[in-house]
């Protein structure tokens, strides 16, 4: 964990083009473009607010900000899972409000050329497609590239916006 950490400090200094935090969910891998990225936080206790969608786990005090966490695995309509000492909340920005992402575990900072991202497959059978936005093939694996755009509707953007 120190030296993902590390490398996203060191990256997020240094170009980010082509550059995505590979973390998991369940089986899946998963890349968000680091430059949606703000942070990597261990997991924390998490607040419950009353009559928020159950994906949203909360809110969280991160040095005095206040910001709503999703867990990811739910979000995606997968079968909770007990939080652990690799379970980590990734803070994005998706249109200027600050959310956690709750992911299994984080594994590392990945480069995926433009060449290697295809989009997804279109197909209308309630796989999460409207959450991924590529597949990028780094050497024999695939990662799901997420849309953080797509992640959060815009009422549901709203909603949680109005916690903090």
């Amino acid at each position: 964990m120190e030296e993902i950490l590390d490398e996203f400090m060191e990256t997020s200094e240094d170009t980010q083009k082509g550059k995505f935090l590979a973390f998991s969910v369940g089986k899946e891998s998963y890349g968000i473009e680091i430059k949606f990225v703000t942070e990597i936080i261990v997991i924390q206790e998490i607040t419950e607010v009353p009559e928020l969608p159950s994906y949203v786990k909360g809110i969280i005090n991160l040095r005095g900000k206040i910001i709503p966490v999703i867990d990811v695995r739910l979000r995606f309509k997968k079968e909770a899972k007990e939080y652990n000492d690799r379970t980590c909340i990734v803070v994005i920005e998706i249109k200027a409000t600050s959310v956690g992402l709750i992911v299994d575990n984080v594994a590392e900072v990945i480069n995926i050329d433009e060449n290697d991202i295809v989009p997804p497959p279109d197909i209308k059978t309630g796989f999460h497609n409207r959450y991924v936005r590529g597949i990028g093939k780094v050497g024999n694996q695939v990662k799901l590239l997420l849309d953080c755009g797509k992640l959060l509707k815009d009422e549901e953007l709203e909603k949680i916006g109005a916690l903090v």
